[in-house]
Formats: structure tokens, sequence, C-alpha cells
């Protein structure tokens, strides 16, 4: 189940939670605030606007479980997550297709110099993955197109 990029929240935050949190952990905050906002748990005497907001809060906080209580799909979600994070931290050198980089047989590797006089380098079997790359030894980053 792959989630989409667009509307992006942060799902942890959502949550109450840090991404170091064991599974049990998420389980255990999701299941607090569920349970706090669930339409059929709500007070009879809550005005309607609030009710609606809180319908919506129950939502999302099903849509963060989601996401973040399926092992596959918080992986994929955490690594999304961190190549934007990069992208805001560390400045784009370039935009490159991997048919663009040196390909070596023997380590099955994808190679690409910095203008530092480092390398960009992306293991075959991480093509999928990956689509942010740091040099490795300055701080310039190339993203990967596919």
């Amino acid at each position: 189940m792959a989630f989409e990029r667009i509307n992006q929240k942060d799902w942890y935050k959502v949550l109450g939670a840090k991404p170091s949190d064991s599974p049990a952990e998420l389980k255990r905050k999701y299941q607090k605030l569920a349970l706090l906002y669930h339409p059929d748990k709500q007070e009879a005497d809550v005005p309607a606007g609030e009710v609606e907001e809180r319908v919506q809060r129950f939502i999302e906080v099903d849509q963060a479980w989601k996401i973040l209580g399926n092992e596959e799909t918080k992986k994929e979600y955490d690594l999304q997550q961190r190549e934007d994070n990069l992208t805001k931290e560390w400045p784009l050198h370039a935009q490159i297709y991997l048919e663009d980089m040196s390909w070596n047989e023997d380590e099955q590797l994808y190679t690409l110099s910095c203008r530092c006089g480092g390398n960009y380098s992306v293991f075959k079997s991480e093509t999928k993955d990956v689509s942010l790359v740091c040099c490795d030894t300055c701080s310039l980053v190339i993203e990967i197109l596919q």
C-alpha cells in the first residue's frame, strides 16, 4: 500500500509520537486517541461543530495508524520524511538519471564524481528506494530521476 506524498502530514505528530517509538508505543498512542475521538464515544451534549472537529481528528488519527502501524508503509514513510528533510537541509547539486552515472559491474554500483572530488554512490539494489544521494565527502546532494 503506497501512500501519496500530496497533502503530506507529519503522521507522528498526529499520534503524538516520535519516529523512535516502538510499534507497541505507537499502537498505545493510537488506541488512546482513537478512543478519545471515536464518534461513538462522544458525549451527547457536545456542540455540533466540535463533533465534526472530533470526527475529522479521528479520521486523521486512523490514517496515521494505517501508515505507521504497518511495518512496510512506516518504512516507506520514514524514508520519504528523511528525503524531504534532506532537501530542506542540504543544497541540491544536480538532478541526474542513473544512465548518466558510471556503472561498476563488479560492485553493482552507480557512481558520479562530485565537484569536491568525492563521489555519489548508489548500489543497484538501492535504486528503487533512493532518490536523493549525498556526496561521500561534502554536503552536496544529487536527485536521481526515474
